[in-house]
Order: C-alpha cells, then structure tokens, then sequence
C-alpha cells in the first residue's frame, strides 16, 4: 500500500513498537522501560551517535530518520506494529502519512493556553491529524515534566533561584502549576502502549496527564527551595509587564539564566487539570510533587541546610 509516492508497510499484529526521539529525555526513559518488559523496539533517532549506548545495545533496531523528510520515514516504521513519537506533536501528519500502525504520541497541555504561539499551534494540528485519521491512538499531553536527568524545567528554576537574593514573580506566584514527574509520564506511556496492544483502543483518544494536585506557583518555588537546599527567598510581586522587560535585559548578563518574555507571560495562567481519566483509563496514580522533587534532587536539601 502506498501514501503518495511513500510505500506504507502493513503492521504485524505483535511486532516491535517503533519510538521517535529515542534519545531524549521521554524517548530514552520509555526505550528502559519497555527493554525491562523485554519488549522489542526500533530505536528511531535523527543521529545514532546520540542514543545511549546501553539502549543501542538492546534494541531489535536502531533506524535514522528525519522526520522532517517525508522518504525517509516509511522505512524507518518498516515492521513496527505501534509508533510512539516523543518528538514534537508537529510532526504527526508525516508519522501518519509513513506508517499504518496505530500510533501512541505526547502533545502538551501547552494547547489549552490563551497565547497561542508555534509549539501550542504544532500540538493542535497534530491532535486534529489523528483525529482525522480515525485509527486507534492515544495523544497524551503532559503539563510541565521534572524529574528527567538533564531537564531544563526544575533544574534550570533551580539555578535561577540560587542566583537571586529576591524571588520576583509575576502577579506575586499566584496562578495554578501542576507539575508532572518523568516517572509517570513514562508509565503513563507504558499504559498507553499496552492498551493498544491488548485491541482495547479502536480509535483517537485524547488524555491529559499531570501531577495530583495543582499548587500556586510561589509554593512550587518555595517546594524547589526547599528540596535544592537553597533555603528561603523572600518572594516579591512584580507586574508581569515589568518582568517580561526586565528579560530583555537579564539576556545580555552571562551568569543568568535565561527566562523568555513568553514563559513570564505563562506564569500569569493557571494550569489545573482533571486527572480523572489518567488514572481511570491509563491506571496511572502520579506520585505527589514533594516526593518527585525529594527524588529529584536527593539529599541535598539535607546536607545545604545544615549550619
């Protein structure tokens, strides 16, 4: 069967479960798992050097694509009975166009703001794809992942808070964060997999997942405070006009971290979500933000503490 002048290959029923990104932070995580369930897997990366050599070593296959080049990717899904992209949602209509196989992904929750901008515009088109579609899928969107060695959410917050004397949040921390720890998000993931492995999927569904309660941004900061070891901050509130200027500035000093004007402007939103039908259909419990933020960072809130 062919899609275009792309030749699109049949899915065995039991085959090997293709993954996009396998070298990075989600890819690699959900790449571990499966390997500890012995399932085969087909490692697809954009360079070979990049994945971790005990993933490389335990892979059926280990396939280089870019998904961006439309001839490369039916070959790159070749005997794959299920495609997990941990890319970027943007690419689902190329993932869709290349392969039969039903099809898990990671949006983000990025799609529900009130600024829309390119990443939340790329999560729409590629949920509206597999609708479109019509075949059994499952799009999980995740709010803000902490937890994965390397991450640039909590660690880079936490290197930006051991810089500053004062803590200045837009509308004083205020608006609702419900943090999801990489640990459930590959399980969520794992769910989803064997979900349609099982035929218990018969066409697009769509699951937020996050952590299990939301919590005011200037407790999440005082909760990485707390964790890192840094100790307390007084926390100021600052327009989030002023603050969004300020990043101009804060760009050009080397030893600071950078924070965009955007991601200012998102702190101003909440983002709560119904975890209902994570843990109803994906049977996944996420673990509280203080015991992934303990995981997280280990003892150092113990050892910087202590006079």
């Amino acid at each position: 069967m062919t899609t275009g002048n792309i030749p699109v290959p049949s899915a065995p029923a039991n085959g090997p479960v293709s993954i996009i990104g396998a070298s990075g932070r989600s890819g690699a995580a959900l790449c571990r798992a499966l390997l500890a369930e012995s399932q085969k897997i087909i490692a697809v990366v954009r360079s070979q050097g990049n994945l971790a050599p005990d993933i490389a070593a335990a892979c059926w296959a280990v396939r280089v694509a870019d998904l961006t080049d439309s001839t490369t990717l039916a070959l790159a899904f070749e005997d794959a009975a299920i495609v997990v992209n941990t890319a970027h949602a943007r690419h689902l209509p190329a993932i869709l166009a290349a392969t039969k196989a039903p099809v898990v992904a990671l949006g983000s929750t990025r799609k529900f703001t009130h600024w829309p901008d390119n990443h939340g515009g790329g999560v729409l088109a590629g949920e509206a794809a597999l609708k479109a579609d019509g075949r059994p899928s499952i799009i999980l969107h995740p709010t803000m992942i902490y937890g994965a060695q390397g991450e640039d959410n909590v660690q880079r917050l936490a290197k930006l808070l051991e810089r500053l004397p004062v803590i200045p949040l837009p509308g004083g921390g205020r608006a609702l964060v419900q943090p999801i720890d990489q640990r459930d998000v590959t399980r969520c993931l794992v769910s989803a997999i064997h979900l349609i492995q099982s035929g218990d999927v018969t066409g697009p569904e769509s699951i937020v997942i996050a952590g299990p309660t939301a919590v005011a941004y200037r407790t999440f900061v005082r909760m990485v405070l707390y964790f890192a070891g840094l100790g307390g901050r007084p926390i100021i509130s600052l327009p989030g006009w002023m603050l969004m200027a300020l990043s101009h500035v804060t760009r050009h000093i080397r030893k600071l971290p950078q924070i965009a004007p955007e991601e200012i402007r998102r702190l101003l939103e909440d983002k709560n979500f119904d975890i209902g039908m994570m843990e109803q259909r994906l049977g996944v419990i996420p673990v509280p933000l203080a015991n992934g933020l303990h995981n997280l960072f280990g003892a150092r809130s113990h050892h910087k503490q202590k006079p």
